[in-house]
């Protein structure tokens, strides 16, 4: 089965057919580094990695761009509100983008170039559409003539004479049609300038993208993405004055995140629901995010919440717990006999379908939210498959058992999801003086120490002596794990929630 994407351009899903086979070429729109990202922001970057990583988990050698926009109205609204200066709030804020999308799990792209590092590229840009008859000057600042272009409207799907000034269509009345965008911008006091043909100035927002990602992919790409809320003006002008330029069709595919909303309501400060993403990660960790996220198709709108997250939280911990049963089950001894033929044959087959599932769900549009409902079924399968045998697994059972984990493993990861190492193996030394205190233990060795404390615990269940039982629970998690009850036992791991 071939990928199917949905292209904002001629508005139906086509097949995804790469310009040069075997290679995707992606270029995405990145942030305006004037504030911390929120998780609309995020959620746009995260969707995009997860197409990237996909593609690659499908055998494509992808090349990513995302640009950094590091000069800007914004930008320099922000440093006069910081009494600091345009360069070093676009520093600050990018730092800051960088470790937040780090901390996040989104890989770097291949090439991040910024604005104000491409200023010459956008200089000959701006020459090549006055000389085509597609721009002009105007006391130093350069305007694109849209009814220049006639295709202008073609993805957005609006008619150039009902479009109206506003969402960023600047108004001046020097303008030959008010549609007009500019794209070189003259010096004003105070604001970051470079030297150019029309005097010194700066570079219009929309004019950035167009030449980022003609240097670093060539006039024409496969994939351009971003928020929906870019579609216009944002990205129609950036096909009318790419394809002016260069007389070649832009990008093949444009793919558009939906927008993210706050219980149910659009996020913004005055509503007092906005959520930048370093606070949210100070609370949840970076695949329980995704995993909430993922939920919903990318081209959805998604709605977020706290009580949204738990419930990511305890899916995800459901399945990385199952993957970490599964490790311990299979470092167990394994019975003569275990599961009928049959039943293994089944969860066999189960996984094998999950597999094909997953596949065939990401190949249609990258839906990941059927994706990780195949994965979630095979979970429940296999959660079923091991409480059905409280009395042990076979070598067989545990071989079915170790591809559930891998295939788990393997797919959670093709969508940057990862799930937790096995449990430690060596316990601090502070459980010593713990089993000293609630297990008579006498010892030195920390992981021997872990196994009187089990032991105890259970004699105490068995004696239904439930404060005895919950003291050694209680004293584990102080020092940052927890008890887990399995079919084959009870054991201890690692949980950083337990500290």
């Amino acid at each position: 089965m071939s990928i199917r994407v949905y292209n904002t351009l001629t508005r139906r899903k086509e097949a995804f057919v790469p310009r040069t086979e075997g290679a995707v070429s992606i270029y995405v729109c990145g942030p305006t580094v004037y504030n911390h990202i929120h998780i609309g922001n995020a959620r746009t970057f995260l969707s995009f990695d997860v197409i990237r990583r996909y593609l690659e988990w499908r055998g494509f050698d992808v090349t990513f761009v995302q640009n950094i926009t590091d000069v800007d109205d914004k930008i320099i609204a922000r440093a006069a509100e910081e009494e600091s200066t345009a360069e070093e709030v676009a520093h600050t804020y990018s730092e800051a983008f960088l470790d937040a999308m780090r901390q996040l799990g989104v890989r770097r792209p291949d090439v991040q170039p910024r604005a104000t590092q491409t200023i010459p590229e956008m200089i000959e840009m701006v020459e090549r559409l006055i000389e085509r008859g597609h721009a002009y000057d105007v006391d130093g600042d350069v305007y694109f003539s849209v009814r220049s272009f006639p295709e202008y409207g073609k993805l957005s799907g609006r008619d150039i004479d009902e479009v109206r000034s506003g969402a960023r269509i600047e108004v001046d009345e020097r303008k030959r049609d008010p549609l007009d965008f500019a794209l070189w911008k003259a010096a004003k006091p105070g604001e970051p300038h470079w030297p150019s043909p029309w005097g010194e100035g700066r570079p219009g927002w929309h004019l950035e993208c167009s030449v980022m990602s003609e240097k670093e992919l060539g006039p024409a790409f496969d994939i351009h993405g971003g928020a929906s809320d870019l579609i216009f003006p944002h990205h129609e002008n950036e096909i009318a004055q790419s394809e002016a330029a260069t007389g070649q069709p832009f990008a093949k595919y444009w793919l558009h995140g939906g927008l993210l909303q706050v219980n149910a309501e659009k996020m913004s400060k005055s509503l007092g629901n906005f959520m930048l993403l370093r606070e949210v990660l100070k609370d949840y960790e970076p695949p329980v995010i995704r995993m909430l996220m993922l939920q919903t198709h990318y081209r959805s709108p998604l709605d977020f919440s706290l009580d949204r997250l738990d419930e990511a939280n305890t899916a995800y911990e459901r399945v990385a717990t199952l993957a970490r049963n599964i490790r311990w089950a299979r470092g167990t001894t394994p019975v003569a006999t275990g599961a009928a033929p049959a039943e293994r044959d089944n969860l066999i087959e189960v996984t094998a379908a999950a597999r094909e599932r997953f596949i065939a769900e990401m190949d249609d549009d990258f839906n990941s939210a059927g994706a990780l409902g195949a994965l979630f079924e095979l979970a429940r399968s296999a959660n079923s498959f091991m409480s059905a045998h409280p009395a042990g697994l076979s070598s067989a059972d545990l071989i079915a058992l170790g591809a559930v984990e891998e295939t788990l493993v393997e797919l959670l990861g093709a969508l940057g999801v990862t799930l937790g190492e096995a449990s430690v193996s060596t316990f601090p030394d502070e459980v010593v003086g713990l089993a000293e205190q609630l297990a008579g233990y006498a010892g030195k060795d920390p992981d021997a120490a872990v196994e009187a404390l089990l032991a105890a615990r259970s004699v105490a269940r068995t004696e239904r002596n439930w404060a005895a039982a919950d003291a050694v629970r209680d004293g584990l998690a102080e020092l940052g794990f927890v008890v887990e009850d399995t079919p084959q036992g009870a054991r201890v791991i690692y949980s950083p929630r337990a500290e």
